[in-house]
């Protein structure tokens, strides 16, 4: 088992060095949280699923030139990313009322959309991941104009691919959040979509019966998590290989 320094825990992710300068060991975890940690559990099987789901999608990406922190995939739970500079924001694209949009407004949810949104909040959990504007975002210098410009054209331009990518096998993409970092090359800084690209952190519902098959089954209770997941991954055609790769994560030393 490889022994490396663990750099950072999160909800459903665990980061650790990389073999080389400038890289990152990014590992999987089936843990599930919701409503910033109030509620917890593990989804048996989850991060092998998110593993292979986001491999995937930012491959796509990758295609059609989004530049993202995503190397490659190591093993059933872990990828080799680069090391970026993460911009404090989630940035939320959605396309159909759900969730808090559709609690804020008074939205039915389900109702389309009359043109894609994109939202910003801030990153910090102890304040709960409040909305803000791009005056705030400007006024605490979270990211430049540019920054920011470049975040909402890659944001939208995932969001067009990803809506083909999806209906094409009879799913909608209600919502999804995204992350963004800062890379430099030289003199250069890019901006790179970063985090991942799953069932945990889009709403994803079956186009012909509306069924969700995303982390809001665990959200509110509706029973059948890992069997949500597994069917976006059969979709896709990427259910994961049989083996026991997926048992255990690095160790890590201090």
């Amino acid at each position: 088992m490889a022994r490396r320094r663990q750099l950072y825990e999160g909800k459903a992710k665990v980061l650790f060095e990389g073999p080389e300068p400038g890289t990152l060991v990014q590992y999987f975890k089936d843990d599930a949280t919701a409503g910033n940690g109030a509620k917890s559990g593990i989804i048996t099987g989850k991060g092998v699923l998110n593993n292979r789901i986001s491999e995937y999608l930012m491959l796509k990406l990758h295609d059609i030139n989004i530049p993202t922190h995503f190397i490659r995939r190591l093993n059933m739970r872990e990828q080799l990313i680069r090391e970026v500079e993460i911009i404090p924001l989630e940035v939320v694209v959605r396309n159909v009322a759900a969730g808090s949009l559709a609690k804020r407004l008074g939205i039915p949810e389900g109702t389309r959309l009359p043109r894609t949104i994109i939202e910003y909040y801030y990153k910090n959990d102890a304040l709960n991941d409040p909305m803000v504007s791009e005056e705030h975002i400007a006024a605490f210098n979270w990211a430049a104009p540019q920054d920011m410009d470049d975040m909402n054209q890659l944001a939208l331009r995932t969001n067009d691919f990803l809506m083909g990518m999806f209906t094409a096998v009879g799913i909608t993409l209600v919502d999804f959040k995204l992350e963004f970092g800062r890379i430099w090359e030289g003199e250069e800084m890019r901006i790179l979509l970063a985090d991942e690209i799953s069932p945990d952190n889009c709403r994803l519902w079956d186009s012909k019966t509306n069924e969700k098959m995303d982390k809001d089954r665990f959200r509110r209770d509706m029973g059948r998590v890992e069997e949500a997941y597994q069917e976006v991954a059969k979709r896709l055609g990427i259910l994961p290989e049989s083996g026991n790769g997926d048992l255990k994560g690095p160790e890590a030393v201090q």
